[in-house]
């Protein structure tokens, strides 16, 4: 028997839905992180304190980085992964997104913009674990996850506080909150859902949402301190 064909959805009734996270109560501290180990990594960064991005909230009170996805109502709908590769880059020994969307099958591309060597090691529970090293200069590595996951994290053997998280999905309704903390998933066809909000320090949240022909729903959620 073959798979069944990516569904077919009619592109005039599809709805969205877009939303704002918000965080409730006192703004965390951020984590000053100590790139000592490395004078690669100061260097880059011009000798200026970093912080880590987990925890960090926006000066508008809201979170970024959060992936909010369809948790629920879109299984009977079976899509192609993209042709096209999704980038992360290490940058300033840091990972560039820290959050990240990809479908399962479709292609992540890892690239450097360092001139230090890094060691790429996604630590999945539902799919093949790997760990590569990539030098200065080196070609990008190419890899693909093949089951959905949500999230898998990605660290650096060589630089501890490197973190990254990848929300593998069957669909490609998906999103990332950005600085001002909004969100839109876009091309719902008409139905039930259940949308997740995930964050990597404050847990995760979840709403129920009917989305009708060519309906823009908003949602919100919020968070509180860990």
């Amino acid at each position: 028997t073959t798979a069944p064909g990516p569904s077919v959805i009619d592109q005039a009734t599809v709805g969205s839905v877009t939303g704002k996270i918000t965080f409730e109560g006192a703004k965390p501290k951020g984590k000053p992180i100590m790139m000592d180990q490395d004078p690669v990594c100061v260097q880059k960064h011009g000798g200026k304190p970093v912080t880590a991005e987990d925890g960090e909230v926006n000066g508008n009170g809201t979170l970024p980085n959060v992936f909010v996805y369809v948790k629920a109502g879109a299984e009977k709908l079976t899509f192609a992964p993209p042709t096209d590769a999704v980038s992360l880059d290490q940058d300033g020994c840091m990972y560039k997104p820290h959050v990240l969307g990809i479908m399962a099958g479709q292609t992540l591309t890892i690239v450097s913009s360092d001139a230090t060597t890094h060691n790429i090691h996604p630590m999945p529970k539902d799919n093949r674990e790997w760990n590569m090293s990539q030098a200065p200069g080196a070609a990008p590595i190419e890899q693909k996850f093949a089951r959905p996951e949500i999230m898998v994290p990605i660290k650096c053997n060589q630089h501890p506080w490197m973190r990254a998280y990848v929300g593998v999905t069957a669909n490609p309704f998906f999103a990332i909150s950005g600085s001002d903390g909004t969100f839109t998933i876009k091309g719902l066809p008409p139905g039930d859902y259940t949308i997740e909000a995930w964050t990597a320090t404050f847990g995760t949240q979840e709403q129920k949402v009917t989305v009708g022909a060519k309906e823009a729903k908003t949602v919100g959620f919020k968070f509180k301190p860990s």
